[in-house]
């Protein structure tokens, strides 16, 4: 079998290198080979691994070639955190009923009611902000990140069952972007309990408290009914999960809790540290960029004192700003590896059956045939031009896209103009970023900070 050509390190030098620094070793790939490289990045025995940033050739792996792959091995090592119904570690006929059954729960309609709860919430963690204070923003929107996951998604209510929910899934979320912590969800050799002092057995240990919670959670609303006292029917809430228990597949079957356990934290897990990087990514350009903040400052003013949240989330130059945060510094570095089942031609190589091919989400906003001055933060290009999903795909692509990426989206926009229409901040780092890995995102340095400098109280998001 020929291959792309690609780097000659042995495979475990590989491995180490994409760990360690996986920007610098990609870019320096695609630099010496183009668009197209091979590489042994799965271990000592690792199969071929060929990355892709061409539009042409991630079209096919999307579109035509879909069905030539699979996935549930290349994803193994998030089943211990979402479990085994999660959509993620779904394939054939089970993944497309999944989806079917989730995207009406997360379709971008579904999720306009919700739109008055994200303002509410960023408000609400924002309101204690100020003037002369310094914002530690990722932290920032995190914890609004988590409340709207909570709230929106969860369809919790303040409360015990919701705080308890929001210390442990917080202290998870925290343990998991440590590489000591996540260590052991690629190697399962490591995942032995030895009680609750040990790695393994403190991840089980909170596990089952959440689990505790979120069945307890989903066996009470089970049990309302419109005659129950301080509930409310099912059929009458617009929370994700509640839709979810509403949803019936073509055999008129629901989910069950398992089921639906699995799916709440397959949308926790890449839903609540993503999004809180790409604002974070957000707040950093357009403060690094004054003309841009200016731009957007005077876009939100224009929509008045109460803006709707669904007009907001609409605005040209606001959909630009957060397009392009993602692009240059994605909140995901590839979309999902395509294990290649049967063999396959593609760019004139053919790949047989236990190759891996990797649409790389980073390379393909960096390519320079597809992004003019693509190192450079510029949200016009996305009112200039319409970007195909084969160049711009931040929650990936084709039948395994991100199913939550209109809620990320649209949680984006809301928390961002919110935040911008009720204070007036400003940076402290005016120097080219150096991005920093946290768990499988990347973020501005933890010395990044934000300062209040004048708050607008007359501002009101409602």
């Amino acid at each position: 079998m020929t291959l792309p050509a690609g780097s000659h390190l042995p495979p475990l030098l590989q491995t180490l290198a994409i760990v360690a620094q996986p920007l610098k070793f990609l870019d320096a790939c695609a630099a010496q080979h183009g668009d197209t490289f091979t590489l042994r990045v799965l271990g000592i025995n690792s199969p071929p691994v060929v990355f892709f940033s061409n539009p042409q050739s991630i079209q096919s792996i999307f579109t035509t070639l879909s069905d030539s792959f699979e996935f549930g091995q290349v994803t193994h090592i998030f089943r211990p955190l979402v479990g085994n119904q999660s959509l993620i570690m779904q394939a054939g006929a089970q993944h497309q009923r999944q989806r079917q059954l989730l995207m009406p729960a997360l379709h971008r309609e579904q999720l306009y009611s919700q739109g008055n709860l994200i303002c509410q919430l960023t408000r609400s963690r924002i309101e204690q902000w100020q003037t002369g204070a310094s914002i530690f923003i990722r932290q920032e929107m995190a914890e609004i990140s988590l409340q709207v996951i909570l709230q929106v998604v969860f369809g919790l209510v303040p409360g015990e069952r919701y705080e308890r929910l929001r210390v442990l899934l917080s202290q998870l979320l925290e343990a998991i972007t440590s590489p000591l912590y996540s260590t052991q969800f690629f190697f399962p050799v490591l995942q032995q309990n030895l009680g609750k002092q040990s790695p393994w057995g403190d991840f089980l240990h909170r596990q089952k408290e959440i689990d505790s919670l979120i069945f307890a959670e989903i066996a009470e609303r089970r049990l309302a009914s419109p005659s129950s006292e301080g509930s409310q029917d099912l059929s009458q809430r617009t929370d994700i999960l509640s839709v979810l228990m509403m949803a019936r597949d073509e055999q008129g079957e629901a989910m069950g809790d398992q089921e639906l356990r699995d799916q709440l934290m397959t949308l926790l897990l890449l839903g609540h540290e993503t999004t809180a990087s790409g604002l974070t990514w957000a707040f950093y350009w357009i403060h690094r960029h004054p003309e841009c903040l200016a731009r957007l400052a005077r876009e939100l003013e224009a929509m008045g004192d109460t803006p709707d949240p669904v007009a907001l989330s609409q605005l040209p130059y606001l959909n630009a700003v957060c397009k392009e945060a993602l692009r240059v510094y994605p909140i995901a570095l590839i979309a999902q590896p395509r294990k290649v089942k049967h063999a396959i031609a593609l760019e004139g190589y053919e790949y047989e059956p236990g190759s891996v091919l990797v649409p790389c989400i980073y390379l393909a906003h960096r390519r320079a045939k597809t992004y003019k001055n693509p190192d450079q933060f510029q949200p016009e290009r996305f009112l200039e031009q319409k970007f195909s999903p084969y160049e711009f795909f931040p929650f990936g692509g084709g039948n395994r896209s991100c199913i939550g990426m209109a809620l990320s989206l649209f949680e984006m926009k809301l928390v961002l103009a919110t935040v911008l229409s009720c204070y007036e901040l400003q940076t402290n780092y005016d120097r080219p970023v150096r991005p920093s890995r946290r768990g499988i995102t990347f973020v501005p340095p933890d010395q990044f900070r934000l300062s209040v400098s004048r708050k607008k109280s007359s501002r009101v998001l409602v």
